[in-house]
């Protein structure tokens, strides 16, 4: 598995709300669902995502103090962080709908919302991932608002598949629908990071570059073993000088830097998980002294892991 994809499955999204909408101009919906609202479906995740397709229409996606984007048919709208958010038809733009004022239907156990005047309509499909790990490195990459164009012969499977959960597979699978939509999630991201531009610095352009992301990939997949920068270089065909700038270049840090902080969140989600003790979790992640492992630990969350590890579990 590459890096992107073990990222994606490290995400551990689950469940999925499915709605069918229809507002008619003019018309302003405030899209704050909650993890919480979620308990009706399936288990209160740490972290929301939300995503907008449109099947007809345009509307524009706002987030408070944030960006703004206008959101055409074919084109799929993600927000990675759960924040809220305002779906805005043509201007300009009346105050947010009252619920009151939102037709709200079960139709072979899909919700239908419509809403809105008399002008002219956009259709769409919404729906929300939850995750239990908001920390994650990819999820952090990700701006707040991604918006992908799904109406491409590549990206038929992704609207067939919208067509199908809202056929009412929803009622008889919340599982299903959960795959259909992190699957959906994992292609937008996948589109993301293949149109990033040259100039892009981070995380995710360092996963494009063939040094750096040879280098990543083996500090995910082998965090246990001592790595040096002249092994990390050799797997990855290129001098000591090379990796370090790029690395650096790219994501801020060197090699061994980055190498020591991901080897520090492995730990952490063993803990989270709570299969195995602090000790147990030092020799996995390559430490040959729990007493080594705690003060590393320690530098970088700030708790001893075993009070991080029931803090976690608690939270």
């Amino acid at each position: 598995m590459d890096v992107l994809g073990e990222m994606l499955a490290a995400l551990r999204l689950s469940g999925g709300v499915f709605v069918d909408a229809e507002f008619r101009a003019p018309w302003t919906v405030l899209s704050d669902y909650t993890p919480e609202d979620c308990a009706p479906f399936f288990e209160i995740p740490n972290q929301l995502i939300a995503y907008h397709y449109v099947r007809s229409g345009t509307f524009t996606c706002r987030i408070p103090d944030g960006p703004a984007r206008e959101v055409r048919a074919g084109e799929i709208v993600i927000l990675p962080h759960g924040v809220p958010h305002y779906l805005h038809g043509p201007e300009p733009w009346p105050a947010p709908m009252d619920t009151q004022n939102v037709l709200r239907t079960i139709d072979n156990g899909i919700l239908r919302l419509r809403g809105g005047g008399g002008g002219e309509a956009a259709t769409m499909y919404c729906g929300y991932l939850g995750t239990t790990t908001p920390d994650n490195t990819l999820l952090q990459s990700l701006p707040p608002m991604l918006v992908i164009a799904v109406d491409s012969a590549e990206g038929d499977w992704m609207v067939r598949s919208l067509d199908f959960a809202a056929q009412g597979v929803a009622t008889r699978s919340c599982e299903m629908v959960g795959k259909l939509a992190e699957g959906l999630f994992a292609e937008a991201v996948r589109r993301y990071v293949a149109d990033l531009p040259a100039h892009e610095r981070g995380w995710l352009a360092g996963l494009r570059d063939p040094a750096v992301g040879r280098a990543l990939a083996l500090i995910h997949q082998r965090f246990a073993e001592s790595w040096t920068l002249d092994a990390l270089a050799r797997e990855a065909a290129v001098s000591k000088t090379v990796l370090a700038e790029r690395f650096r270049m790219l994501l801020g840090e060197s090699p061994m830097q980055y190498c020591a902080r991901w080897r520090m969140k492995a730990a952490a989600e063993m803990l989270r998980d709570n299969r195995q003790n602090a000790c147990s979790v030092a020799y996995s992640v390559g430490f040959n002294s729990e007493a080594a492992f705690n003060r590393a630990f320690k530098r970088e969350f700030g708790a001893p892991p075993a009070t991080w590890a029931r803090e976690a579990v608690a939270a």
